[in-house]
């Protein structure tokens, strides 16, 4: 029997429904109609003599063994062809006439200083657009091509559209005023629950219904962290905050680091986040290096 060639654009299908986890959700991220993606499977089906999708009997279609055995081997044809598309646009643009960054609001704000000033002594000729983010919105400017490169944190996993570097972490800690109910010695389990709980929310739909580290029903979601900084050392509340950023409150004790039996701090991992179809040139590369070099000075 004699097979098929599938196209490029049926592996992006087959991979996408994979990924998604429905023809209709493949349909939404390729910006197709349904029957298109049902059409591009059953094209590719067709093309090798096999079926992929064990479509009957489950709400959801699921991979039968053999569209099982060739995805791994679909992903690295696909994998391959962005690879290609991404180092031909890198040498026809050779280095970047400008660069969009957007980083996590967890971010030192000095590690960023130091970062960008370097930047500019070795491109002076490249224009950098910043914006910071928090949560799910640093990944959602990736998505949306509003920036080409992303320092931000773990919320929202492996996005199947961006590729992944760990440049550091920062703590966050749970803090509060000196004279709130948590802040005494002793706190017995369950009361963080009863004390109103401030929340960095997240203004992207990425994250959506989902929460991070939250421990009471009593909560107050902010945009901001900076407002969720006021707020805390105006002793309204408790919550998490990165060390780095309380530090003089710790000192002077206008905040105090909370002692609680459910240590709801955690070590928030920031990574250079970008798209896999347009990978780094030379200046966002350097910008990937700096940041984790200056990170980790900063936090030793």
């Amino acid at each position: 029997m004699k097979l098929g060639d599938p196209t490029l654009d049926q592996l992006r299908i087959f991979l996408a429904v994979v990924e998604e986890g429905s023809f209709g959700a493949a349909a939404r991220r390729m910006g197709r109609a349904i029957s298109a993606i049902s059409y591009g499977v059953a094209q590719m089906e067709a093309q090798l003599d096999v079926t992929l999708f064990a479509r009957e009997g489950s709400r959801k279609p699921q991979l039968t063994e053999a569209g099982q055995g060739l995805l791994a081997e679909t992903r690295k044809v696909a994998d391959g062809v962005d690879a290609l598309l991404a180092k031909t646009r890198s040498l026809h643009a050779g280095l970047e006439s400008d660069v969009s960054l957007v980083v996590d609001v967890m971010m030192p704000g000095e590690v960023t200083a130091q970062v960008l000033r370097a930047f500019r002594d070795h491109f002076p000729t490249i224009a950098l657009n910043l914006r910071v983010e928090g949560l799910g919105a640093v990944a959602a400017c990736l998505l949306d091509e509003d920036a080409g490169l992303a320092i931000g944190g773990p919320v929202i996993g492996d996005h199947p559209d961006l590729e992944r570097q760990v440049v550091g972490s920062v703590e966050l800690i749970p803090v509060a005023a000196p004279d709130h109910p948590l802040a005494k010695p002793k706190v017995k389990p369950g009361e963080s629950r009863e004390q109103l709980q401030l929340i960095l929310s997240d203004r992207s739909p990425l994250t959506e219904g989902r929460s991070f580290s939250v421990l009471s029903p009593l909560t107050w979601r902010l945009g901001d962290l900076g407002a969720k900084h006021a707020l805390l050392k105006e002793g309204i509340g408790w919550g998490n905050m990165p060390r780095h950023m309380v530090a003089e409150d710790l000192a002077s004790e206008r905040l105090v680091e909370l002692d609680v039996p459910e240590e709801p701090g955690d070590m928030y991992t920031l990574s250079a986040l970008w798209r896999r179809d347009a990978r780094p040139g030379p200046a966002t590369s350097w910008l990937i290096d700096a940041f984790r070099e200056r990170l980790v000075k900063c936090l030793i």
